[in-house]
């Protein structure tokens, strides 16, 4: 049997790894920002009846263009959007990876602000676009001037925002993405993956939308939808960036039946989405006890919570495996990840970093600073 370094594949993908969090068989998993609550029976009721209805005509082609999901995704944005603004795939990974096939690719570059959502740069290394690693400050904000110092200093093809960020958890201001627009020379993609969950006030950058021909913002069904497995993303840009990455689409790229689930599951929204609150409110709650026990933690508007652990964090993420629970390292360096789930799932997190403090382990230990990032 042969191995990757046998095979004649890019020099600049030798001694990579794929993308990917563990998949651990424990009791509690908060590691991936999946919906924890399952989908209601009566919307997966709805949805069975719409995959059944397309089965007699699998044998045809589906929708190329997705119009009828388009139209319903626009319905669901508001902000006056129409399908002719709205393009869906599968995943807001694959938009990502659409929008660098046609704005980035050989020759061109693409800028983050890290820490932020990892997938960006592979995305920019699958589509041969060179990546820019930006930076933001010591408390992980994003200020307007050191945002526009940066792309004015690298001039990026396409600059990515994640609002909010992943995985600090915060919203951008507006004003930061008004400020990228007019200082980048090309396109900016807003990512909103978690705007649903955004706090009170958030302001979406779909109100930036009008006048801005070189906005994109993409979203996702994953999260608040609890639609991580019918892998459905989409984005809001004017008609001419989705007449562009039509250009760079796959003939027929979201099945029939993906099509069908999802306009099953807009239709259904209000079931789906009544999660969002129990879990904002679960999210708040992991903020404020890990504060409560000394922990710096980042402020969250989405549905998850990046705290410091004291120590070294891979230390700290295999002790509270030990206890069931499984969080996400994410490279950072003293930082951890953990998904707000349901409220038992929220009392086992809380319970392990408890038992880890009390074992004198390298795991969570109280650290009093003034403030919080």
């Amino acid at each position: 049997m042969i191995g990757l370094d046998d095979l004649p594949i890019r020099d600049d993908l030798r001694g990579l790894s794929p993308y990917g969090a563990p998949q651990l068989d424990v009791p509690v998993r908060l590691n991936t920002n999946e919906n924890s609550h399952p989908v209601p029976e009566a919307v997966a009721e709805a949805i069975g009846k719409a995959l059944t209805a397309e089965l007699r005509d699998l044998n045809r082609y589906p929708d190329r263009d997705a119009l009828a999901l388009r139209a319903d995704l626009a319905g669901y944005l508001g902000h006056g959007l129409t399908a002719d603004e709205v393009w869906a795939a599968n995943g807001s990974n694959e938009i990502q990876q659409q929008l660098l096939q046609v704005f980035g690719g050989p020759g061109r570059s693409a800028l983050g602000f890290t820490p932020a959502y990892s997938m960006h740069p592979l995305l920019a290394l699958g589509t041969g676009t060179r990546w820019v690693p930006a930076r933001r400050g010591v408390d992980f904000a994003l200020t307007v001037d050191e945002a526009v110092a940066q792309v004015r200093e690298h001039r990026p093809d396409v600059v990515f925002l994640c609002s909010p960020n992943n995985p600090t958890g915060t919203a951008l201001d507006p004003a930061v993405i008004t400020a990228v627009l007019d200082a980048a020379p090309g396109m900016v993609v807003v990512d909103e993956a978690y705007a649903e969950f955004a706090r009170p006030g958030t302001v979406s950058a779909l109100t930036v939308l009008p006048g801005h021909p070189r906005l994109v913002v993409t979203r996702t069904m994953s999260k608040a939808f609890g639609f991580a497995g019918g892998r459905l993303g989409y984005l809001a840009a004017d008609p001419a960036v989705v007449a562009a990455v039509q250009l760079v689409r796959l003939p027929y790229h979201l099945s029939a039946l993906t099509q069908a689930a999802a306009r099953a599951a807009l239709a259904h929204r209000d079931a789906l989405l009544g999660t969002v609150a129990e879990i904002a409110e679960q999210r708040d709650r992991i903020v404020a006890e890990l504060r409560r026990r000394g922990l710096r933690v980042a402020d969250s508007d989405a549905n998850f919570v990046l705290y410091e652990v004291g120590g070294d964090q891979s230390t700290a993420w295999r002790a509270l495996l030990a206890h069931g629970v499984l969080v996400r390292d994410v490279g950072l360096p003293g930082w951890l990840r953990v998904t707000a789930g349901t409220r038992a799932e929220t009392d086992a997190f809380l319970a392990a970093v408890d038992s880890t403090r009390r074992e004198g382990s390298n795991a969570p230990q109280p650290r009093q600073t003034k403030g919080t990032p």
